[in-house]
């Protein structure tokens, strides 16, 4: 339910909430799914429901028990705002994050409708990071409802990216996320999608880190972009070593 991951912009996952359905174009090839229907084939009891939705209460209290700090992925299985997942359980997570001030957390989710209708029953301590994934122009209003939000720190991830991203306003972005879509059936992504939002993360002085190119596999394609590997943070928290 928790460990380490591969992730190149984190260092640790919690799922206190695993499955998920699907919202838009960026969801079909889902690798959380995927992996929860490996899992459940393995006979792990976490992922006896494979891929629906299921609380794990037993699961919130992992982050307290973790002395060290870390930047921790929250529900890379899920979507913490999932419309199957209760206010309750919602505010348990984040009183977790809050009492766990040491770590720093990264909420990321498709549902920025359901982040607004909860954000003033939340504590937004500093160590919450709170993001939204944007994979096509369409789906930019996300951005405007994160930047409604009273999280201290916000980010946008832009993978998979599918398509070019149309003008859009970075006031109130901390930090700037792309990555091409891996696995089976990965869609490439085309150079000039993933320069255009660097440029723009670069001008305005947000913070950009390219996570990978994708594809089938995505560590030969690697993560270089212009000849630069780039991973900027948030000045909020630098990389530890």
């Amino acid at each position: 339910m928790a460990g380490l991951t591969s992730i190149e912009w984190t260092e640790a996952s919690w799922n206190p909430v695993t499955g998920c359905t699907k919202v838009s174009e960026g969801c079909r090839n889902c690798y959380a799914e995927r992996l929860a229907g490996r899992l459940c084939g393995m006979g792990m009891r976490a992922y006896r429901n494979g891929f629906s939705v299921t609380l794990h209460k037993q699961a919130l209290a992992i982050p307290l028990q973790w002395k060290k700090p870390r930047m921790i992925f929250v529900n890379s299985m899920s979507d913490l705002f999932h419309e199957e997942v209760p206010d309750s359980f919602i505010r348990s997570v984040f009183k977790v994050m809050n009492q766990a001030r040491w770590h720093s957390f990264q909420v990321l989710t498709k549902r920025p409708d359901r982040l607004l209708e909860m954000n003033g029953s939340l504590d937004w301590t500093p160590n919450i990071w709170m993001g939204v994934s944007v994979e096509l122009s369409k789906h930019l209003c996300r951005i405007e409802c994160l930047k409604k939000s009273s999280a201290k720190l916000k980010f946008v991830s832009f993978e998979p990216l599918l398509g070019p991203i149309g003008r859009f306003s970075v006031k109130g972005i901390d930090w700037i996320i792309v990555g091409g879509e891996s696995g089976p059936g990965a869609r490439p992504m085309k150079p000039d999608w993933a320069l255009k939002l660097r440029d723009l993360s670069v001008a305005s002085q947000v913070p950009f880190f390219f996570k990978q190119w994708g594809g089938v596999n995505r560590k030969a394609a690697g993560r270089v972009l212009d000849g630069q590997t780039w991973s900027q943070w948030p000045a909020a928290l630098q990389p530890r070593s």
